[in-house]
């Protein structure tokens, strides 16, 4: 069944505008009216619903039930990515969103060979959050994940953070595993903090762990950087459930 976000909230009856880009998405595979979809507007649960009307450039759909059904992992995981080249960032986002990563918080490294201005900056979010929206209507989560602005390293670093949340960097240089920390600990809220393509500099893992983060390795193996992110969300809802 065709599974769609909402921008506005939905309520149980009413009969709702849809974006236009679901309206095009409609009119190119054909729907009638009277076909079954459903909606979600990122608040928890879904809705059955039933497209009323429809033209090449609107459609309007009539809420039906209510469905509290929730996809959400029981600990919540933010993902501080470094900021990779070109399209990679949209990738490791729809992926973190599938794994049923919480938010993402992309961050400029030393080491990003992408460097963006207030403007394009202000675009990417846009667009990501974008992602965020398709990846949850493939995957079947009801919450949006959240999308911090893009920030730089250092000062994200000594912002003030909740100090019983742990950061944990991934670092083919640590000696403790994240599986082996994961077996060890209860599922809890944490930070997965990740560099760019060639790692976080040395200087960049020194403030980290001054700061109090936990250097931890995903394996023996260098894995390029969108796939460290996944690998580790994966291995975490392995031991911790949820997956």
């Amino acid at each position: 069944m065709p599974r769609f976000y909402s921008p506005q909230p939905l309520t149980s009856g009413a009969t709702i505008d849809l974006p236009e880009s679901i309206a095009h998405h409609l009119h190119v595979v054909r729907m009638q009216p009277g076909a079954a979809l459903t909606l979600f507007d990122g608040r928890g649960g879904q809705y059955a619903a039933q497209l009323a009307d429809i033209g090449k450039k609107r459609a309007s759909a009539t809420v039906g039930a209510f469905d509290a059904v929730e996809l959400e992992l029981p600990y919540a995981v933010t993902l501080a990515q470094g900021l990779p080249e070109g399209s990679k960032m949209d990738w490791i986002i729809e992926k973190a969103v599938e794994l049923g990563a919480a938010k993402v918080q992309p961050l400029a490294a030393q080491r990003s060979v992408v460097r963006l201005s207030a403007e394009r900056a202000e675009k990417r979010h846009a667009h990501w959050l974008g992602v965020i929206e398709a990846a949850s209507e493939q995957c079947g989560r009801n919450r949006l994940a959240g999308l911090a602005p893009v920030a730089d390293f250092g000062r994200w670093l000594a912002a003030p953070f909740m100090p019983a949340q742990p950061r944990i960097l991934l670092s083919p240089r640590a000696t403790q595993s994240l599986a082996g920390w994961a077996q060890a600990n209860d599922p809890q809220a944490l930070t997965l903090m990740v560099g760019p393509e060639g790692g976080f500099t040395r200087e960049e893992e020194d403030a980290a762990l001054a700061s109090g983060a936990l250097a931890l390795s995903i394996g023996p193996r260098v894995l390029r950087t969108e796939t460290a992110a996944l690998a580790a969300l994966a291995m975490l809802g392995g031991i911790w459930g949820g997956m």
